[in-house]
C-alpha cells in the first residue's frame, strides 16, 4: 500500500490494520459467516441438561464452544455457563476439556479457592457479580455441593448473596 492508498484508507475507517485490528464494519470475505442464532440458542440450551446433545452439535459445529446466547437484557449465556449455574458438572468439565472459555462462576461451581479468593482481592467488587440469568458466585458455589464447600463458607464470610430467582 502507497502512502496515498493509505491515506484514503486512513479517512475510510481502515487505519486500525495497521495496529492488528479493523473496522468491524468491513468484513473481509474470507470472514466466517455469524452462526445462526437458534443453533445457538439450541446449543446453550441443551448446556442445562443434556451432554449428548452438547457434543453432537459440538461435533457437527466446533465453532459454537464459546458463542453465547442473548436471552434479551443484557443477559448472554454460553453452554458453560449454563451447565455451571445448573451444576452440571460432568458437562462443565467435558466444556473445558474442549478449550472452553471458564470464568469465576465456574471456579465457584468446582470450588476453585485458589481462583476465588486471590480474584476477589483484586476485585471486591465481584463478590455479587451476576452471571447467566442474573446467578451470583454463591449460587454456583451451592451448586457445586461439597466440592464447593469451603469456596461457599467463604463467600457468605464476605457477606454475598444468593440469587433468589427459580431454575427452570
Amino acid at each position: 500500500m502507497n502512502r496515498k492508498e493509505f491515506l484514503s484508507a486512513a479517512v475510510l475507517g481502515a487505519t486500525p490494520l495497521l495496529f492488528g485490528f479493523r473496522n468491524p464494519s468491513v468484513r473481509p470475505a474470507a470472514d466466517p459467516e455469524p452462526l445462526d442464532r437458534e443453533l445457538v440458542q439450541t446449543f446453550v440450551g441443551a448446556g442445562h441438561r443434556d451432554m449428548e446433545k452438547v457434543k453432537g452439535l459440538l461435533a457437527e459445529h466446533p465453532t459454537l464452544l464459546n458463542a453465547a446466547h442473548d436471552w434479551q437484557g443484557g443477559d448472554f449465556e454460553t453452554c458453560l455457563g449454563a451447565a455451571s449455574h445448573v451444576g452440571y458438572k460432568e458437562l462443565a468439565r467435558f466444556l473445558i476439556e474442549q478449550g472452553a472459555q471458564a470464568n469465576i462462576f465456574t471456579a465457584a461451581l468446582f470450588g476453585r479457592m485458589d481462583i476465588i479468593r486471590p480474584f476477589l482481592e483484586a476485585f471486591p467488587a465481584s463478590l455479587n457479580a451476576k452471571g447467566p440469568h442474573g446467578f451470583t458466585l454463591l449460587h454456583h458455589a451451592n451448586r457445586g455441593g461439597e466440592e464447593a464447600a469451603e469456596v461457599k463458607k467463604f463467600l457468605e464470610s464476605l457477606g454475598a448473596k444468593e440469587t433468589k430467582i427459580p431454575l427452570y
